[in-house]
């Protein structure tokens, strides 16, 4: 009998519940979601580039360019950061981490001090920058995998409508 093929990947599964995340985001230039996973296949946790718990989403800037204090740089929190920090279901030695865009230099030493062993990602847009080449020789010295995500499947349809279902 051949084998059915009528299903997604883990990594479609995954990067797809990082995807959703993100459009959680109020961030109107980039959003970013993360999904970290154990070795089980098992969601650890999930997160979204977004200001701190307490720190209104709507009172705070959401500009890059201006005064330091006036631009989003100094109060946003990375998706990667918030997913590390989310996670309430135990350690996450040996995790996956699936993400949305390259994690920046930052996000790249909670990654590595959480014991996360490989990071999968969409988008590396801004591979030329300093932080980007920061990022990546942290993660060769810690050992950690990258691997860029490539789909399976032409398309992915998320349906809400309950005749569907």
């Amino acid at each position: 009998m051949p084998k059915r093929k009528d299903y997604i990947s883990w990594d479609e599964y995954f990067m797809g519940i990082a995807l959703m995340s993100a459009m959680r985001s109020k961030d109107p230039n980039t959003q970013v979601g993360a999904c970290i996973v154990n070795s089980q296949n098992r969601i650890m946790s999930v997160g979204y580039n977004g200001m701190p718990g307490g720190c209104d989403d709507d009172e705070f800037p959401w500009e890059r360019q201006g005064d330091t204090l006036h631009t989003k740089y100094p109060y946003v929190c990375h998706a990667e950061l918030n997913a590390i920090l989310n996670n309430r279901a135990g350690s996450l030695e040996n995790c996956r981490c699936y993400v949305t865009l390259f994690p920046c230099n930052e996000c790249t030493k909670a990654i590595i001090q959480s014991g996360i062993t490989e990071v999968v990602y969409i988008s590396d847009k801004y591979a030329h920058t300093d932080a980007s080449a920061a990022s990546r020789k942290m993660f060769e010295a810690a050992g950690i995998s990258l691997r860029k995500f490539v789909p399976a499947t032409e398309k992915i349809t998320i349906s809400f409508r309950e005749d569907d279902i």
